[in-house]
Parts: C-alpha cells; structure tokens; sequence
C-alpha cells in the first residue's frame, strides 16, 4: 500500500486555500507522550531537533500506568516486557536501574466453570486443547482465518481453548482476531519491571518535557507544516508524530484536514481495539488468610471467563482480567458495577470470607476511556498488512506511529518505542 502523489498533493493544495502561511515553532509536533511518543522525542532531541510534546492526559505513560490509588501498586495497563532478548525496555531498564524479575510461580494454578474446579480429566483434556489451538494458529496458510474459524466443528474444549488465548491474551473474542496477525507477533521470555512497567516509563520519560492536559482535537497538514488545534492554543510545526492509540484515530476524537488518505484509512479501519480490563481489589491479607491456589480461572455460561491472581508483586491485591465484549459492557457499566461483579465471581470461588476482608477497588476502564477507547489493537481476519500500510509517511509531514503499526511487536509497549523511534528516524531524514 502507498500514498498517492495525487492525494498528498491535493491535500496540500486544499490547505494553501484554506489558510494562510505561517512560521513553524518547532522542527517536530509530538501527539501523546506514551511510550512511542516519549522515544521519538528522545530520539530527535538526540539528534538536535526542537520538539514539542503534547498529552491529553494529565501524566505521562499512556497505556503503560501504574495505579497507586489503593495504597498498593498495581499495573492498570501494560504489566509485562514481551520478548525481553529483543525488547529496548530490557537495555532502558538496566540504565536506569530497575531489575526486571522473572513471572512469579505463584502458589498454585486453578480453572474452575461456573465456579466448581475442573476435574483431572478435565484439566488435561484442557492442555491438550491449547496445543491444539497453538498448532492450529502455526499452520494458518494464505487464507487468514479468525481464532473462531479455525476452531469451528471441534470440540468444544478446542473452542474454549481459543477463547482462552484470544480474551486473556488479547483481550478479544475469538472471532475477531486474525490468526495470520497472532502468529507474527514476537515470542521470547516475559519479565516484570520492579516497581511497575508503568513506574518504569514514567522514570524513562521524567527528563523529557511535555505539555500535560493539552489534548490535540484537529491537526491540519500542507504548504510546508503542520498545525495542531487544542484547547491551550494553536502549535505550529514542520512535521508531526502522532502517537495516539487507534482507538483515538477510530473514534475521530483527533481530526484530519486535509483528511487521511484513502490508504491509511482503509489501515485503520483493518484493526480495531481489544477491551482487556483489569480490576483489582484491595485485601486486607491477615483477615484474609491463606489459599491453595493464587492463580484462579473462572469459565461461566456463556463464555464469561475470568482470571484472578491473588497477591501480585508481594501487594495485598487480586487483580482480575477479563476480556472482549463481557468487558466493554463492564466498562460501559461503570467502576461500581464492574467492582460487585468481581466480587461476585471471586465470592464464588473462595467462598464469603472475602466480601468483608476487601477494603478498596479500581476499575482500569480502557474500552470507555476516552484517550484510548480499548486496550490496545486487534487486526480483523484478512487485515494482515494494516499495521505495516500505518507505517506510511502522510504527505511527508505525518508520521503514525504505536503498538499498531508495529508488527510483530504489535500490541507491546516495546513494539510502541520502537516505532516511535523508526518514526523519529525518518522525521530526522526528511528535515535535512
């Protein structure tokens, strides 16, 4: 896929009309200050660009965020360094130095339907089935398939197996993830920043200044710059980077003139957004006691399946995941409502003492927040090549850059500074 010469030159003709020339502020306009953001404009800065960094939010980190609020820290967003031999975050958290530890084992692993545990049979028979999914995905062959697809007419343990990778991994239902799209994402060892993968970006990004609470709502593009429209005033650039999530650009929050081209239009609309929602809720751990297991897997009628892991990092917390449409319509619902059905599926599983040990909760609503609008991006079945069509430069003066476009690194806060920094590298380029 490429930008047509005829589209970007009558986007830039559009825009000579409609207003007049203006002098530029800085080399490069920065959109969002999550982890893409932060690694362009230290990338630029590096390379002796001026910069201007904007964020909606009134803090730094985007979907990378650890929530303090309840006392006890907790990752709301991005929790895990994927692939970690080939992720930058591995060399960024050395030099700042914050350990990354290795997943805990925990104290033991559980899957219950409906609140009653599995038996052994049952139990293996589920491990046969996530194979059998997992060779599934590594022959998908030239037709892209969805999870669904893939796993119609076998056993039922099979299409619980798929729903169990797509929701909890992806945040998605089956039908709706590409199984081409899966299978190109990067593997390798997962660790845990010390102190929080939010914590961490937030420490990476301290040094780089930002202009908070200065959300971008139309950014115009031709004759030479850029122009970017906010509540705070007008900023004026050569060229721009805009890191915002998919679910940003999808829901028109940030508008166009001229608007997109076709062919980065058709991109966005070959993804959308995955709805994985933490819920965490506070213990008061010695009223509390003990458990056989900390890892616990609720599947209920209708496919509702939910996780809860008791106690993460040591903090008297259970945080719960759960994924696709179950979770948007929690998130739709609201913190309270979203905390009583947690409470509900837990109390099932290990009985009533819970209710009056629980002292706090939070809800990380991404599907409802508005500088985000869902987890992070899911590609259709058939949508292969949307990430890499995002990667387009628009009319020489646009830059997208975050997890979607990332490829195998898609879905990553790694794959997001990656492509924050390839975005950076080809700004630096283009300015010479």
């Amino acid at each position: 896929m490429r930008i047509t010469r005829r589209g970007a030159m009558a986007g830039i003709a559009s825009f000579s009309i409609a207003r007049r020339a203006l002098a530029t502020d800085v080399d490069v306009l920065i959109v969002g200050a999550g982890a893409a953001g932060l690694a362009a404009a230290k990338s630029l800065r590096a390379a002796g660009r001026t910069v201007t960094i904007l964020e909606a939010r009134p803090r730094i980190g985007g979907r990378a965020y650890t929530d303090r609020s309840l006392g006890a820290p907790f990752d709301a967003g991005a929790h895990y360094v994927h692939w970690r031999d080939r992720n930058p975050w591995r060399k960024i958290a050395t030099d700042l130095g914050v350990p990354l530890n290795e997943e805990e084992e925990g104290g033991g692993f559980r899957v219950y339907r409906n609140g009653i545990p599995l038996s052994d049979d049952e139990r293996r028979s589920r491990r046969r089935a996530n194979g059998q999914v997992e060779r599934l995905v590594e022959a998908t062959g030239s037709i892209d398939f969805s999870f669904a697809d893939a796993v119609r007419g076998k056993p039922p343990e099979i299409a619980d197996a798929a729903g169990g990778i797509t929701l909890f991994a992806l945040g998605e239902d089956p039908d709706r993830v590409s199984l081409q799209d899966y299978d190109q994402l990067w593997s390798g060892d997962d660790y845990i920043p010390a102190g929080g993968y939010g914590a961490l970006v937030e420490h990476y990004g301290a040094d780089i200044p930002v202009r908070l609470s200065t959300e971008v709502t139309h950014l115009r593009w031709g004759d030479g710059r850029v122009e970017a429209e906010t509540l705070r005033g007008v900023i004026r650039a050569q060229t721009a980077i805009v890191t915002v999530p998919l679910g940003v650009l999808q829901a028109g929050a940030l508008r166009f003139s001229p608007e997109l081209p076709s062919e980065i239009q058709q991109a966005i609309d070959g993804l959308h957004m995955g709805a994985l929602t933490k819920i965490a809720l506070r213990i008061d751990r010695e009223r509390f006691g003990t458990l056989d297991a900390t890892d616990l897997v609720d599947i209920a009628p209708g496919g509702v399946a939910m996780s809860f892991e008791f106690w993460p990092g040591g903090e008297p917390l259970v945080v719960s995941h759960i994924g696709g449409d179950h979770a948007r319509d929690l998130c739709r619902a609201g913190e309270a409502a979203a905390l009583d059905f947690a409470l509900e599926r837990l109390t099932a599983l290990v009985g009533g003492r819970v209710r009056e040990t629980v002292v706090g909760g939070r809800l990380a609503a991404w599907w409802s927040d508005p500088h985000s609008f869902g987890s992070y991006s899911i590609a259709k079945p058939g949508h292969l090549s949307a990430r890499e069509a995002l990667r387009m430069p628009i009319g020489e003066r646009i830059w997208l850059a975050g997890e979607a476009s990332a490829g195998g690194g898609a879905m990553t806060v790694g794959g997001a500074t990656l492509e924050g920094e390839r975005a950076a590298r080809e700004v630096v380029a283009r300015l010479r």
